[in-house]
């Protein structure tokens, strides 16, 4: 009987049950929505972050950054040596190599920071930035009114006066022409590299290094580095006069790489004159939940070093991307409680004032001997069925938005600036006293859990019970004498 009832009912309210359950699937749809759009910059935040620390390491260590010396301001930037008095067109080349930020710690202090409570392992790796110059000089010639002329060294004042008279000889022509490229190069400790710069990259062509190439004249390259110079594997790479053999590309796991060159520590240590020193430490904690303490043991027991959490990483991403999800966890979330909220307000009223067009019907009812629970039962039953109904068009919505965004993939930028001594992120490249940042580009995914639709359903069952007590609240309390003074 109250399946029959409840079938013939809605029939009946085709466009009300509609309406209401139209008005729960579009606060259920938004919450989807919002829900699924902060799961995927949470993770869009993680790949950032993983980009430059790796998937197991939960803290680096690196040196204090010290105010600079006065030796320092007068240094100034780097200097490079060329011959201009060598044969015309000649190409020369010259690499300027420095370690990332000039902070580096001694390579004992790897093996000591291992030593801490609650450290599972420590690796230590060195972050260069390679400047390379190169480019040739062209020698002018001198020339003097009488049209005269003779080689000359390219310089002001250069040649000598061919005609006698006191004409003063000029020089035509000549120049420079010089390219500057800066890349990034990280030494990688070969016998542990499931920590370091090279954890956050597969190797996709050749092979990486081995435990026993830990002074090899070997090098990794990143992909993006190989393509844009046309690098394959067995070739040779140059860098300040040193010729090592490409023996892999690595890609990495996501976003862009923030490092160019990988080379075996030791060569590393050699290349940047830093012998037994190293610029970062990465370090693994045993238990994630206890990272703030083993943080506070290593600055207690270590001085001079800086610690860097992921969470004191995340602290400095900026950009569009944290401007989105800033959107998506504060607007996102209040918008849709209050749409919702909205939804079951609407509901709820509509279901009362559907009740109150039914006095007679129910007055009727009571007057044949349902008792009171029966009818707040049949009003329940109702207002469950609109309320699963808007449940699953409002996951029908949620979806197709989740998937909406996925596919178009907006990207989003985040900016990752300097923490105290990172000097820019480990790889990431800068001179001595220089605030650096990494730029990284990330494709938004909207991921949906099974979590989320969970919580849709509950929604929607908690909809329809919310509407339904309203309504039944109002229907138990008609009497048969209410249908009677409704009749015209």
């Amino acid at each position: 009987m109250f399946g029959i009832y409840l079938k013939r009912e809605l029939g009946r309210r085709k466009k009300a049950a509609l309406v209401i359950a139209m008005g729960l699937a579009l606060g259920i749809a938004l919450v989807i929505t919002v829900n699924s759009v902060s799961t995927g910059m949470r993770q869009a935040q993680d790949k950032v972050l993983q980009s430059l620390y790796g998937l197991g390491t939960d803290m680096t260590v690196t040196k204090a950054r010290e105010a600079p010396s006065g030796d320092d301001e007068e240094q100034g930037g780097p200097r490079f040596e060329f011959d201009a008095g060598s044969d015309d067109e000649e190409e020369q080349s010259s690499d300027r190599v420095m370690t990332q930020g000039g902070q580096t710690l001694k390579s004992a202090l790897v093996a000591e920071v291992a030593k801490q409570d609650g450290v599972a392992e420590a690796v230590g790796a060195l972050s260069l930035n390679v400047t390379k110059v190169d480019g040739s000089f062209t020698q002018g010639e001198a020339r003097t009114d009488d049209s005269s002329s003779q080689q000359g060294q390219g310089g002001p004042g250069g040649g000598t006066d061919q005609g006698g008279g006191s004409s003063q000889p000029r020089v035509e022509g000549g120049g420079a022409s010089f390219g500057v490229n800066s890349y990034s190069v990280a030494g990688v400790d070969v016998s542990d590299q499931d920590l370091g710069p090279l954890a956050t990259s597969k190797i996709t062509k050749g092979k990486t290094f081995t435990a026993s190439q830990t002074d090899a004249k070997v090098a990794v390259l990143s992909t993006s580095y190989a393509k844009e110079n046309e690098y394959t594997v067995g070739e040779t790479l140059m860098i300040s006069g040193t010729k090592y053999k490409i023996i892999g590309i690595a890609t990495p796991d996501s976003s862009e790489a923030t490092t160019d060159v990988y080379l075996p520590l030791k060569q590393a240590q050699t290349l940047g004159d830093a012998k037994n020193t190293v610029t970062t430490i990465y370090v693994k904690a045993t238990d994630s939940q206890q990272i703030d303490a083993v943080k506070a043991t290593i600055q207690k027991n270590i001085s001079g070093t800086t610690v860097t959490t992921s969470a004191d990483l995340a602290e400095t991403v900026s950009g569009s991307l944290t401007t989105a999800s800033d959107l998506a966890t504060s607007v996102g979330k209040w918008l849709s409680i209050a749409v919702l909220a909205a939804a079951f307000l609407v509901a709820a009223l509509l279901t009362s004032s559907a009740v109150s067009r039914r006095v007679r019907e129910f007055g009727t009812l009571k007057a044949l001997g349902w008792p009171s629970r029966k009818v707040t039962r049949q009003v329940v039953g109702e207002s469950m069925v609109n309320g699963l109904l808007g449940g699953a068009l409002g996951i029908g919505l949620g979806l197709a938005a989740a998937y909406t965004v996925t596919a178009i993939s907006p990207t989003l930028k985040a900016e990752l600036g300097n923490t105290g001594g990172m000097g820019g992120g480990p790889g990431g490249g800068g001179a001595p006293g220089q605030q650096t940042s990494n730029a990284l580009e990330i494709a938004l995914a909207a991921p949906v859990s099974l979590s989320t639709i969970a919580l849709a359903a509950g929604l929607a069952i908690a909809g329809g019970l919310i509407a339904g007590a309203m309504g039944g609240w109002r229907a138990s309390r008609m009497r048969p004498a209410d249908a009677l003074r409704s009749v015209s």
